[in-house]
């Protein structure tokens, strides 16, 4: 008698699947992910220090720099002249209608409310500047 070495079912589908590689790896992944998210996150909730610059920065001619500054009493200063932040809005709303703008110089105390920084900055974002300087001290 011949003997016969097909299987009986050819079309029936292999139901074995290992899939304990598979599994070691979902585990792997989210151990490393449980982790690193930590260690990310912590990164925002250091306390910040304004940073000191290292070297000099260029700076353009005068005809195309405008200089705005806020001292530690929270006084507003157009160039050399005090003045207000209407004024500084009436100001930058001109600059903006020139062909070529200014580049913006911003000095602020670094003493100052973070807040009144941000003020300039929105008076500058909204008369469409966009070239704008914060400037900072030299590292001794």
């Amino acid at each position: 008698m011949a003997r016969s070495f097909r299987r009986q079912r050819q079309l029936h589908p292999v139901a074995e699947l290992n899939i304990t590689n598979l599994v070691d790896l979902g585990f792997t992944l989210l151990i490393i992910f449980m982790i690193a998210t930590p260690l990310i996150q912590s990164s925002s909730s250091l306390p910040l220090e304004l940073p000191v610059q290292g070297s000099k920065p260029d700076k353009p001619t005068k005809e195309q720099a405008q200089r705005i500054a806020v001292d530690r009493n929270g006084n507003y200063y157009w160039g050399d002249n005090r003045t207000s932040l209407a004024q500084i809005r009436v100001n930058l709303q001109a600059m903006a209608e020139n062909p070529k703008p200014p580049v913006i110089f911003i000095d602020a105390d670094f003493r100052l409310q973070y807040q009144q920084v941000v003020a300039v900055l929105d008076e500058v974002k909204n008369a469409g500047l966009s070239k704008i300087s914060l400037n900072t001290q030299q590292a001794k």
